[in-house]
């Protein structure tokens, strides 16, 4: 196979805030979750933020997914959508400087706005986002390389996407795509807000033969409309064949298929919360593509998901990546 990982997922560029409790309170923002708007209110946001500081990353919670695959080693693919501006040449750049091959390479970008988040974490390392979609709402189907799907491990789906008729469209097509080549399909459910909202689209996402699904214990329980992630396992086990549950300091429940196993995370002193989930996935998926078990993938993520909090931005340096192996 050409390609560990093949994933699509919105195409945002990340500018990320470190922000007080106080500061996120006067924006009137919803604190913990992934709230879409508009651009006027996108501009609003940034204006108001301007005294502060920013990291800016190209990002998308699936791109950077497999980031973190291609930074420990792993060769990945991405679909996405980006504009010909300042910001889309960017985004662009650090996906070809992160090694990852995309739709984007060689192809003739559209006008308009690029999509943008921005990201802020408070002082208890609880990220908040506001993104405004641009040229991404529009993820269609074109933006499916059946090429590289056929030729990849796994087929990863950003959970977001479901908000767009158009990109929740495309992630059926790339799974579709893989089901009819035997690739494994894989999704994330993303955010609290995704699920509470559009559940059956995700359901519909998922399919019925999803391989391995990734959530938080937060989504898991609303998904499957229980109170805890234990009580969540046995409904989870009808969406998907395999699974990871993250439980944030509690390290993460996670069931191979017959067994279910409870994978602890190392002790870390939390900065910044942004990409953890992100990058649990990445380096899960870069474990089963190379020779480890299911236990000892999770043992990975979880260990990467431990280093990425303790530093600031939705990705770590590759050569930190690397050594975590």
């Amino acid at each position: 196979m050409k390609y560990d990982l093949y994933g699509i997922g919105n195409a945002l560029v990340d500018m990320e805030y470190q922000i007080s409790d106080d500061k996120l309170a006067s924006l009137g923002v919803d604190k913990g979750l992934m709230t879409l708007i508009e651009e006027d209110r996108h501009h609003e946001l940034v204006e108001q933020l301007s005294d502060l500081q920013h990291k800016k990353a190209s990002g998308g919670s699936a791109a950077n997914t497999v980031i973190a695959t291609a930074q420990f080693g792993g060769k990945s693919y991405y679909s996405c959508k980006v504009s010909n501006d300042e910001f889309g040449d960017f985004y662009l750049q650090d996906m070809q400087a992160c090694g990852v091959d995309t739709n984007l390479d060689g192809q003739k970008r559209i006008d308009g706005t690029t999509g943008k988040c921005i990201v802020m974490v408070t002082p208890d390392a609880d990220r908040t986002m506001n993104t405004y979609l641009g040229v991404t709402v529009g993820l269609d189907e074109d933006a499916v390389s059946e090429q590289a799907i056929q030729n990849s491990k796994y087929v990863y789906m950003e959970g977001y996407l479901v908000a767009s008729p158009t990109g929740k469209a495309a992630a059926l097509k790339a799974a579709a795509t893989a089901r009819a080549a035997n690739v494994p399909t894989v999704l994330t459910l993303s955010d609290p807000n995704m699920v509470e909202f559009f559940g059956d689209g995700l359901m519909e996402m998922a399919g019925d033969n999803l391989d391995l699904l990734f959530c938080n214990d937060q989504e898991a329980t609303m998904m499957t409309k229980t109170d805890s992630a234990e009580k969540s396992v046995d409904a989870l086990k009808k969406i998907a064949k395999r699974f990871a549950i993250t439980v944030g300091a509690d390290g993460s429940l996670v069931y191979d298929g017959e067994k279910l196993h409870r994978i602890p995370t190392p002790k870390v002193d939390v900065i910044d919360t942004n990409g953890a989930g992100d990058m649990y996935a990445g380096a899960f998926l870069y474990g089963l593509t190379h020779d480890m078990s299911f236990v000892d993938s999770a043992a990975l993520a979880s260990k990467a998901a431990a280093k990425i909090v303790t530093h600031f931005g939705p990705r770590l340096p590759a050569q930190q990546t690397r050594a975590l192996l």
